[in-house]
């Protein structure tokens, strides 16, 4: 049985692997991340005054895989937008957007394969730098599988990313404008989902935060910081954080859900969910059926304008006669 390839996907990748941009992309991702090693493993040297130290250099070459995964995980978040962004919007600047809606493909099928191209890419960078992050594994301490665990969730991060991206890219005509548009809401969901916790301590002063921190599980920071503790100490953040948490402190769902990996799991299920959201709405947005009454009324106003235009080149041409 033959498999289908979305189209969309098939033709990104083609253009991306015939140019140079790919490697040259590689090459520096590899650059930073051997950077950063390098500044993990000085600093580590630093804190023991030699390699014959009391205190084995060996036994902290474990905390060098969480300094490349949020390395990585930095950079997915830079670059997956910029990827994303122009995805519908450059469709609009080379005014091919409706030759592509002209095609079989769904909306909804045209935006995941954008978001899946982006995400393909991204391993891309990801498989690059196993090999260095593979250091960390080799003088024992971390499971294999840990590595595993953290290829999804740059997946999950990807996926998230770049339909931030491409629902900005879905509104905007231009894509600068869609680039900055997707940083705006990363603004929203990595910085002002602590807002509500900060208002409530301020108001209990200090003394409860209740459901507040709920909405710190769409925040993908949360989540990795979350991701980093359960595999280097096999507890939860809140757990260490708020040991004496009771049910007086916080809410009824979070201190039931700060147990154990309930809140890994939730948090990255919520956002999935709000990525598919996203990916909704892009898909609506690109929708012929809602964006035709749109686009005929601004033809219409260019056309008027053009026409109005002429007429009056005209006007000018014959009071010149």
């Amino acid at each position: 049985m033959k498999i289908r390839i979305n189209p969309i996907i098939k033709k990104d990748l083609q253009v991306t692997a015939r140019s140079m941009r790919l490697s040259w992309g590689l090459f520096a991702y590899e650059v930073v991340l051997t950077l950063a090693f390098l500044l993990a493993l000085a600093i580590i040297q630093a804190d023991n005054n030699s390699y014959y130290s009391s205190n084995n250099i060996y036994s902290y070459l474990i905390y060098l895989f969480p300094v490349q995964a949020v390395v990585q995980a930095f950079i997915v978040v830079l670059i997956v937008p910029i990827i994303t962004a122009p995805a519908i919007s450059g469709e609009k600047e080379r005014q091919t957007f409706d030759i592509m809606l002209t095609t079989c493909m769904s909306p909804f099928s045209i935006v995941v394969g954008k978001v899946i191209s982006a995400v393909i890419r991204i391993l891309f960078f990801v498989v690059a730098g196993m090999p260095i992050m593979a250091l960390a594994f080799v003088i024992g301490g971390l499971e294999w599988s840990s590595l595993l665990y953290f290829i999804l969730a740059i997946i999950l991060l990807s996926v998230f990313s770049g339909s931030i991206g491409i629902c900005c890219s879905s509104f905007c005509h231009r894509s600068i404008v869609a680039v900055v548009l997707s940083f705006a809401i990363y603004f929203v969901i990595y910085v002002l989902t602590f807002v509500p916790l900060i208002l409530s301590f301020l108001w209990t002063k200090g003394e409860r935060a209740g459901e507040s921190m709920l909405f710190l599980l769409i925040n993908p920071g949360v989540f990795f910081e979350e991701f980093f503790m359960q595999i280097m100490t096999g507890e939860s953040i809140f757990g260490v954080a708020g040991s004496n948490f009771n049910r007086n402190e916080v809410g009824f769902f979070t201190y039931h859900l700060s147990q154990g990996k309930t809140w890994m799991f939730l948090s990255a299920a919520c956002i999935l969910a709000l990525a598919i959201l996203f990916m909704i709405v892009a898909a609506w947005r690109v929708n012929p059926m809602h964006s035709s009454s749109k686009n005929i009324s601004r033809r219409k106003s260019t056309q008027n304008k053009k026409t109005s235009k002429k007429d009056q080149s005209f006007v000018k041409e014959d009071s010149s006669f």
